[in-house]
């Protein structure tokens, strides 16, 4: 129906029966409201005539019955119910009656503050918009940092690439060339050594030699031919030829030839060497730096032109052109909505005062059936005849019978504000609030050729100036609802593409190509020269492998001397104590302590320099252990890793050039992906424009405006409707209560079993 109206395809002689059909409670409701409107006023006259024709209960005559104290309890408690439930339906008209009062400014602040979620939607949109592409500042200074440092990332690469292989060799070879250094030195000891062994030997044989002569003399004299002397001597005699020296020098053959040749190697000087491979390797990231300084440069012009490119792309955008158009729009809307504002005050405040009354007139209908309750209950006295009822009693039966008066006077003028409340209510609540908030309202607007016959989506034709775009209502105020930018939700792809215009792809290929330009030689990297190399292998020809380092260890493991000297001594001295004193008693005790000086002045020394010889040997033989094999696989591993470097080192340095360029270029696109993303997901969100929407829908016309209309007909209609009830009981009910002008007298006489009544 909506759809034939906007389109002025209404057919008066067809439509109005489906719209009947469709209207069918409300237009039964209103059926029944118009009958109480005209009926109840007829009622009211002819029951007004009937009472003054003493008809209708207007008689002041009260007929006695045996249940009247029954009957008046149920219509008094029967009248409170239904005021009380009349009061309720009140209550809910001054309620509603007071938010009708309220809706005006509370929408008024409801404008203000949708207007100011606008204005800030409108004004933060630019800079929402400058925010996003100043962003890619921060993505060159990235750029550039990582081009300002070329050396460390471009050049550590190719280094961190070419370590694996070098740095294990160079650290064998310096291995070696302490190892070098560590057998010159065990040599030089060792060749120290066999000449201190070979003096101190001497001298301990020439010593020990001195003292067994002088033993040898005492014990050939005079003093050892008698006895005890003589056992004495004749036991000390036999260990003096023990007395001597353990070791013969002239099987331990000199080291000076070998000591020669190492001596030789060492002054190469073979870990300056390896230095200088270390070296090679470190100084890549430097000769990266300084070979790519030119192209740096360019690459960093190339870097600016995409800046420029932006900031043309930023102007173009149309979404603040969109944004201008909707900011007049919403300026006009307020202007108009706080010029119109008195007048709304104006038509809301007769509202108000025409519903007040109303209220007011339920309030004294229901107030003169309360008081006529009060007054009729306490005032009731059951001894009182009905011609001798009491003041109060009477003045209850006057109040209920003034609630019948006014109730017939006022209720159908209430009954017309209820109808007219009620088909306005009830009708935007079903056409306007419930398709609304289903969203059926906005598929009747989304209907192609609807609200213009030129265009087939009204709202692309509107905003993007292309009507055969399909943008609708509903999708709009979906995407708006779930917070949805405005460049995607109004499809402003249609007008500026912004992945077409921000397509850096031309730039980053520009970039690649200057990174392509790269020409960074490092291939004359050699880990050690032909003079380092000749230095291994006359080390591992030097000899020291053809030592017969057995022979040396056995000889040092000998004992100095053949026998303790200090054992020795202590025996010749307890010898000699056995014999009486004299000169050949102090004589041996005298050499004694000659042996001891000997043991501690000469054969600790010589002990020591065994020591020493033997700490030599052991090194140098472990040094020496298949030196050759070790040599020859240290020049293996040094060619295979120089022919490492010869071949791969180009492949390495363009793959790592690449993977850079890669990398600054990664930096642009993961920027323009963020932009697009940004700008048509996240940026400028139009959920301030649904809020708008549902502020003037669900608040101000549903939920200021209706919601409140409909509880005052509701309340308002529920209290004139039970009226009705009321008025028949209070008829009934003030019969109990007012003064009656006659009774009924009874006779207690009995004629033929019955009553006779007389008046």
């Amino acid at each position: 129906m909506v759809r034939k109206i906007i389109r002025k395809d209404f057919d008066f002689t067809v439509d109005p029966k489906e719209i009947a059909y469709y209207e069918i409670g409300i237009l039964t409701c209103v059926v029944l409201g118009l009958l109480f409107i005209i009926l109840m006023p007829l009622v009211g006259y002819f029951f007004c005539m009937c009472r003054c024709c003493n008809k209708c209960g207007g008689e002041m005559h009260q007929r006695q019955k045996h249940n009247e104290p029954c009957r008046r309890k149920c219509l008094a408690v029967s009248l409170l119910v239904i005021c009380l439930l009349m009061s309720l339906g009140i209550m809910y008209g001054f309620v509603a009656n007071h938010q009708e009062r309220s809706w005006v400014k509370r929408t008024e602040k409801l404008a203000e503050s949708n207007y100011r979620d606008l204005q800030v939607f409108l004004n933060e949109t630019p800079k929402q918009i400058d925010y996003i592409l100043a962003q890619y500042n921060t993505t060159k200074n990235k750029a550039f940092s990582d081009l300002d440092g070329i050396d460390y990332l471009l050049g550590g690469r190719i280094r961190d690439r070419l370590k694996p292989k070098a740095i294990p060799v160079l650290d064998e070879i310096k291995a070696m060339a302490t190892a070098i250094k560590q057998t010159r030195d065990a040599l030089q000891s060792m060749n120290n050594s066999l000449k201190s062994i070979d003096d101190e030997t001497t001298q301990l044989s020439a010593s020990l030699t001195t003292v067994r002569n002088s033993i040898e003399g005492s014990l050939n004299s005079s003093d050892c031919t008698s006895d005890p002397a003589r056992k004495i001597c004749d036991s000390i005699r036999p260990g003096l030829s023990n007395l001597g020296s353990n070791h013969d020098t002239t099987q331990l053959p000199s080291v000076d030839r070998e000591l020669s040749t190492v001596n030789d190697i060492y002054r190469t000087d073979l870990e300056s060497l390896v230095k200088k491979g270390y070296t090679s390797i470190d100084e890549i990231p430097g000769k990266v730096g300084n070979q790519t300084m030119a192209v740096i440069a360019d690459v960093k012009n190339a870097v600016d032109s995409i800046s420029s490119n932006i900031m043309d792309v930023s102007q173009s955008i149309p979404i603040e052109k969109v944004l201008l158009e909707v900011s007049h729009h919403v300026n006009n809307s307020y202007s108009y909505f706080h010029k119109e504002l008195p007048k709304l005050e104006e038509y809301d405040s007769y509202w108000w005062l025409v519903g007040l009354i109303a209220c007011f007139l339920l309030t004294l209908i229901v107030t003169f059936f309360l008081l006529g309750l009060l007054c009729g209950v306490f005032g009731y006295d059951k001894r009182a005849t009905p011609t001798r009822r009491g003041c109060v009693s009477n003045t209850g039966g006057v109040f209920l019978m003034a609630g019948v008066g006014f109730s017939f006077l006022f209720c159908w003028i209430l009954m017309i504000l209820v109808v007219v409340t009620f088909v306005i209510g009830a009708n935007v609540e079903k056409l306007l609030c419930e398709p609304y908030a289903n969203k059926k309202l906005l598929e009747v607007l989304d209907t192609p050729y609807l609200l213009k016959e030129q265009w087939q989506f009204f709202l692309s034709g509107l905003i993007l100036k292309n009507s055969s775009i399909n943008l609708t209502f509903e999708q709009v105020y979906r995407d708006c609802k779930g917070g949805l930018g405005i460049y995607a939700t109004f499809h402003l792809d249609n007008v500026f593409n912004i992945s077409e215009n921000l397509n850096i792809e031309e730039q980053t290929e520009k970039i690649m190509k200057e990174l392509e330009n790269l020409n960074v030689n490092i291939d004359n990297i050699e880990l050690l020269d032909k003079t380092g190399r000749k230095n291994l292998e006359d080390f591992a020809h030097s000899g020291i492998d053809a030592i017969n380092y057995s022979m040396y260890l056995k000889e040092a493991e000998k004992s100095p001397t053949k026998v303790d000297l200090l054992a020795f001594a202590s025996s010749l001295e307890a010898k000699a104590d056995q014999l009486p004193d004299g000169k050949l008693k102090q004589a041996l005790k005298t050499d004694a302590q000659n042996i001891r000086t000997i043991h501690h002045q000469q054969v600790l020394p010589l002990q020591q320099s065994l020591n020493t010889l033997k700490q030599s040997v052991w090194t140098l033989e472990h040094t020496s252990e298949k030196l050759p094999e070790k040599v020859s696989k240290i020049i293996a591993s040094l060619d295979s890793a120089q022919n490492f470097l010869a071949s791969n080192i180009s492949s390495i340095v363009i793959g790592e050039t690449m993977k850079f360029g890669r990398t600054i270029t990664g930096y642009f696109e993961y920027y323009l992906k963020w932009v697009l993303y940004a700008i048509t997901e996240k940026m400028t969100s139009c959920k301030p424009l649904t809020n708008l929407m549902d502020s003037v829908v669900n608040g101000v016309l549903c939920r200021y405006s209706t919601d409140p209309l409909n509880l005052f007909w509701f309340g308002i209609g529920k209290a004139t409707v039970f009226l009705l009830p009321a008025v028949i009981i209070a008829v009934k009910l003030a019969k109990y209560y007012r003064r009656m002008d006659s009774e009924d007298v009874y006779d207690d006489s009995c004629v033929s079993g019955t009553w006779h009544f007389t008046l």
